[in-house]
């Protein structure tokens, strides 16, 4: 994994709020959110929440009196989220390494994480922690997007890339949102941390844009790819932005349209 890869500052966190979120990962948070309810937790934390859509998805589900603690290594990411959030007592904010959790063995009924796993470098140390802190029987739930190919945008955005930068194509979404797709090793890995009653679910549905541009600015300049674009030239972002569109709209029209998205849903048991 790029350093790069983990960097969501300047314009990103604005930007991937705004385009990125409801056409991908809106509809996973809420499938996530339902599992983590059903089990009527009152102490949750969550790990690299992003800009807060699975924070806005759950807490409405959760009791009254449950407590809920949103952390994320990159402080604009969680500042985007609590943001967004509506004021509640119920929620805490923290920055925090999701590898290096500090708090007490046992403290919550439930740790979630939406599309976060993947930028673990370590996972198995990071599923470690997420068993650290929960009681026994506690809940692990965490999605990962399947395989590139599977889901349409994201791979149409990187081949265009690669025809733009063909001696040095950005590659970050194959290499890391798409790069924990083997249901077998994410099996191992999180048994490896000393969980057990180990589900898999892949889920596939569609992935909304009001336009092909929508979704070309979504991943160009709301994601990582931006830092790759620009580190290898910054003066051609809009115009890369622009032949990714050409791109999805030659593919799906110019909208609105939807593409394929397919992840996987895990969960375990401390």
């Amino acid at each position: 994994m790029e350093t790069t890869d983990k960097t969501f500052s300047g314009a990103i966190p604005e930007l991937y709020d705004q385009y990125m979120v409801p056409m991908i990962f809106q509809e996973f948070a809420e499938d996530l959110a339902a599992r983590v309810a059903a089990r009527s937790p009152m102490s949750v934390m969550e790990t690299a929440a992003g800009t807060g859509v699975l924070t806005r998805a759950l807490a409405p589900l959760l009791s009254s009196e449950a407590r809920y603690v949103v952390t994320d290594l990159n402080p604009p990411m969680l500042a985007q989220a609590q943001d967004r959030q509506l004021p509640d007592e119920r929620l805490s904010w923290q920055p925090v390494d999701a590898l290096s959790l500090p708090f007490d063995d046992g403290m919550f009924d439930a740790v979630c994480c939406q599309f976060g796993v993947m930028f673990f470098p370590d996972r198995v140390a990071g599923y470690k922690e997420a068993r650290r802190v929960l009681r026994p029987g506690g809940l692990y739930a965490f999605n990962t997007w399947d395989r590139i190919e599977d889901n349409e945008f994201a791979h149409i955005v990187e081949q265009t890339l690669a025809d733009v930068f063909p001696d040095d194509p950005p590659v970050f979404m194959s290499r890391t949102p798409h790069g924990y797709f083997d249901t077998e090793r994410i099996r191992r890995d999180v048994e490896a941390a000393g969980f057990s009653d180990v589900e898999i679910a892949t889920i596939e549905t569609g992935s909304p844009a009001p336009s092909a541009m929508h979704a070309a600015i979504a991943y160009c300049q709301g994601t990582p790819f931006r830092n790759e674009i620009t580190a290898r030239n910054a003066e051609l972002l809009r115009v890369v932005t622009e032949k990714v569109a050409a791109s999805i709209a030659g593919r799906f029209g110019d909208g609105p349209i939807s593409g394929r998205i397919r992840g996987h849903v895990v969960t375990a048991v401390a």
